[in-house]
C-alpha cells in the first residue's frame, strides 16, 4: 500500500513535548545546553538527564543535527538542529533552514526511525518570517518524502494560531 505525500504529512497546534512518537526535533541553539523557546520546552520536560547528555555532544553547527535519547519526554528520541538567525535573507538563511529539515529527517531515517515532529525552526526569537520559513520546511519535506519510503509521519507542531494558520494555508498550495 502506497500512502500519498500528503497523508504523510500533518499539521497541528500544540505542545511537542507530548506528543507520543518516534522523534521530535529540538529548534536548539548551538551550545545543545537549552534556551528559551521550544528548546528551554524541550530541556524542561525531558529532565536534567537530556542537558547531562547535551554536554558531551559538543555543540552542533548551524544547519546541522545531532540525536539523543528523549528521556523523560514520551518521544523516544530528541533531534536537536540549529536553525539560521535571520539577517536579512543575504547570508544562505534559505540553504541553511532547508539543511536543518534535511539533516533531521537523514538522521531519523539512519536511526530507522518512522515518525517525527517539527517546530517552527528559526521563526522565534531567530526572527525568521513564519511564511518564508514554513514555505522552506513544507518544501524540503515534500521533497525529502517524495524520494524517501523510511519516514511514515511527519508532524508540523505549531505553538501559536499564527503559524497553525500559515502552515495550513502553505501546505495547501504546495502538496
Amino acid at each position: 500500500m502506497t500512502t500519498s505525500l500528503k497523508d504523510r504529512m500533518e499539521i497541528i497546534k500544540g505542545d511537542i513535548t507530548k506528543l507520543n512518537i518516534d522523534v521530535i526535533v529540538n529548534a536548539a541553539n548551538s551550545s545543545l545546553l537549552g534556551g528559551g523557546g521550544v528548546d528551554g520546552a524541550i530541556h524542561r520536560a525531558a529532565g536534567p538527564e537530556l542537558l547531562n547528555y547535551c554536554r558531551n555532544l559538543n555543540g552542533c553547527p548551524t544547519g546541522e543535527a545531532k540525536i539523543t535519547p528523549g528521556f523523560n519526554l514520551p518521544a523516544k528520541f530528541v533531534i536537536h538542529t540549529v536553525g539560521p538567525v535571520w539577517r536579512g535573507g543575504n547570508y544562505n538563511e534559505d540553504g541553511l533552514l532547508a539543511n536543518c529539515y534535511k539533516n533531521s529527517l537523514n538522521l531519523a531515517v539512519q536511526n530507522k526511525l518512522k515518525t517525527i515532529a517539527f517546530p517552527a525552526i528559526s521563526t522565534g526569537v531567530y526572527g525568521y518570517p513564519v511564511e518564508e520559513a514554513t514555505g522552506i520546511a513544507i518544501k524540503t519535506v515534500k521533497e525529502f518524502l517524495s524520494s524517501d519510503n523510511t519516514i511514515e509521519k511527519v508532524i508540523f507542531v505549531c505553538f501559536s494560531s499564527f503559524d497553525s494558520e500559515t502552515y495550513m494555508k502553505l501546505f495547501t498550495e504546495l502538496i
